[in-house]
C-alpha cells in the first residue's frame, strides 16, 4: 500500500516540470524584533500547453518553495498553441509589467528573455518572441503579466477559407 502511494507521487512528479524564479528573504518589524520569513515564485508547467504561477512565503526556504508549488500547480492555465507558437500577437499589464509576446515560424526558437522565457518553455511553446516593455526589474509583476497575456489568447478553430464561409453562412 505505501508502495502505491511513493509511484503515485512519482507519475505527478513526472507530469510537472517546476522552477524556481525568485527567492527573496523578507522581514518584518515588530514589537518582539525582527520577524524573518522566505518568499518564493515557483514556476509549473508540463511542457504540454499548462503552465501556472504561485507567490507563497513560509518560515524557511523548503516550506515557501513547497506552498509556492502548490499554489502554481491550482492556478495552471491551459495555453492554445499552433505549430509550436502562439496563435496571434497579445499584450498584456499587470502593475508596471507591460508584456509582449508575438508568434514566430517554425525553427526561429524561443526568443525571449527571464521571466517570459521560462515560463514559455514549462508551457511548451518552442516559437515565440517577447519584449518586456514595462519599466520594472519586479520578477513577480513580469511572470503575472505573461501570464495575463497567455490567458488572453484565442483558440483557431480551422484555416481562414472555413471561418470566411462560416460567416458568409450567418448572414
Amino acid at each position: 500500500m505505501v508502495e502505491k502511494k511513493a509511484s503515485n507521487k512519482q507519475i505527478g512528479e513526472e507530469e510537472f516540470e517546476s522552477k524556481l524564479l525568485d527567492l527573496a528573504r523578507v522581514s518584518h518589524t515588530r514589537e518582539g524584533g525582527k520577524r524573518l520569513r522566505f518568499r518564493a515564485l515557483m514556476v509549473v508547467g508540463d511542457r504540454k500547453g499548462r503552465v501556472g504561477i504561485g507567490v507563497a512565503s513560509g518560515l524557511d526556504v523548503a516550506k515557501a518553495i513547497e506552498k509556492s508549488t502548490r499554489l502554481a500547480k491550482k492556478n495552471l492555465i491551459t495555453v492554445p498553441m499552433v505549430e509550436d507558437t502562439i496563435p496571434h500577437q497579445v499584450e498584456a499589464k499587470f502593475g508596471a509589467a507591460k508584456v509582449l509576446l508575438k508568434p514566430q515560424r517554425k525553427g526561429r526558437g524561443l526568443v525571449a528573455g527571464g521571466t517570459v522565457r521560462v515560463i514559455c518553455t514549462l508551457a511548451g511553446i518552442k516559437n515565440i518572441s517577447s519584449k518586456v516593455l514595462g519599466a520594472t526589474g519586479n520578477k513577480i509583476n513580469n511572470a503575472k503579466a505573461t501570464i495575463k497575456a497567455l490567458k488572453k489568447l484565442k483558440r483557431v478553430t480551422g484555416t481562414k477559407e472555413q471561418e470566411s464561409s462560416d460567416t458568409k453562412d450567418n448572414e
